[in-house]
């Protein structure tokens, strides 16, 4: 008698930043925290435009070769003080995790945010999820979802569609972060929304047509 074969249960990776979570508040304050300390000038209402590569990258920005390491370990450890009162969940985002439960499936969050700090939010957030892990970007992204089993990538960068292209999951866009819908299209996602209120619904039908 041939085994029966269980279909794997549906899994779903999010980011974080601006897909889940407008961090931004939170960001800007931890830049002007920093910059107060080290005296060193930062934009900060200019970073949080850019928010998607990794955090090195931005500091770059501001901070000679050999200020990076110390720079990038202070803004870590100033994260949790100036990040998290702030921050709150983007419009849709508790309805699409809760969809995915609905459905039996799992949540996993995939984020280039130092994965510490991500951890903090989301238990501030109180988004329910499976599996986390970070300091992730683009095809790193990939690996991760990969080996999650995640078919469907939700994120609001170009460099989510790239890891959801790495990964073979459907790459789900969602015009809250710093590309608009056409960018994001013409990036290669496979399905763009204007944000995650209108995930459930996508979702639904998806499964419906799958």
């Amino acid at each position: 008698m041939s085994a029966i074969s269980v279909p794997a249960p549906l899994t779903v990776g999010f980011d974080l930043d601006m897909t889940l979570l407008d961090t931004r508040p939170g960001i800007r304050a931890t830049y002007l925290a920093l910059s107060a300390e080290t005296g060193t000038y930062i934009d900060a209402d200019l970073a949080v435009t850019r928010l998607g590569p990794p955090l090195i990258v931005e500091l770059t920005n501001w901070f000679a070769e050999e200020q990076l390491s110390a720079a990038l370990d202070r803004y870590r450890a100033l994260y949790p003080d100036y990040a998290l009162a702030p921050t709150v969940p983007l419009p849709g985002a508790r309805e699409s995790v809760a969809a995915v439960r609905a459905a039996g499936g799992r949540v996993v969050v995939i984020t280039g945010k130092y994965e510490p700090n991500a951890r903090l939010h989301l238990e501030h957030a109180g988004l329910e999820h499976d599996a986390l892990v970070g300091d992730l970007w683009a095809e790193t992204k990939g690996t991760a979802l990969r080996e999650h089993g995640a078919e469907i990538y939700v994120g609001d960068h170009l460099g989510d569609i790239i890891g959801a292209r790495a990964a073979g999951a459907l790459a789900v866009a969602v015009a809250t972060g710093p590309y608009d819908a056409g960018q994001l299209a013409e990036a290669g996602a496979d399905v763009v929304l204007a944000d995650l209120r209108e995930f459930p619904a996508w979702l639904a039908d998806h499964r419906r047509d799958s």
